[in-house]
């Protein structure tokens, strides 16, 4: 009679190696098929993202293109497409003003306790070179009406996105009561400092 209990655990501890076995496995198979899903996923979003940027770059997708570059042989379409992109950062550069600096502005926030400041750095596109002759010759103006605007505003004035962009479209206003109209393209903002 002990040796039927003996006999017993035995058969289980058989039962028991053969379930790890298994499991593993089942784990070795769900972990190559997932690093296969994802190796595929990610070729999948590299070439999605490369065709995408091909797209961007020439400025279309290829039906659009001219018919002489479609029948280029095979080889020949990366130059073409880097002398495109050559051609419209060219193209982009002309079209672009002159750009200048404006020295970071540190002002006083029109906070309650006083205690938040701002401080600011800025581009500004213009017009052509004269203009931007014009913006230099009359800096003192600028710096005054700039840091009149920046000092009434507060820190939930400054805070979101969209709070930013309304002061960049503020920043073109004031500069075109100075500088007078469509002299002023852009303002870009190179830095900004809340505290």
């Amino acid at each position: 009679m002990a040796k039927k209990p003996s006999a017993e655990p035995a058969g289980d501890i058989a039962v028991d190696l053969a379930a790890p076995t298994k499991s593993k496995k089942k784990l070795i198979i769900v972990i190559g098929l997932s690093l296969v899903l994802f190796g595929a996923l990610g070729a999948g979003g590299y070439y999605f993202y490369k065709g995408m940027g091909n797209k961007s770059a020439s400025g279309g997708d290829n039906a659009t293109a001219p018919k002489s570059e479609a029948k280029a042989p095979a080889g020949h379409g990366e130059a073409k497409d880097a002398k495109e992109t050559d051609h419209a950062a060219i193209a982009l550069a002309s079209n672009s003003g002159d750009l200048v600096s404006i020295p970071p502005f540190l002002v006083n926030l029109a906070d309650p306790q006083g205690r938040r400041y701002l401080k600011l750095a800025l581009d500004v596109e213009l017009k052509d070179k004269a203009a931007s002759d014009e913006l230099n010759k009359n800096m003192p103006k600028i710096k005054d009406a700039l840091i009149l605007l920046l000092s009434s505003k507060t820190y939930e004035d400054l805070a979101s996105i969209e709070n930013k962009i309304l002061l960049k479209k503020e920043i073109v206003e004031r500069l075109t009561l100075i500088l007078g109209e469509q002299k002023v393209m852009r303002v870009y903002i190179t830095e900004i400092v809340i505290q």
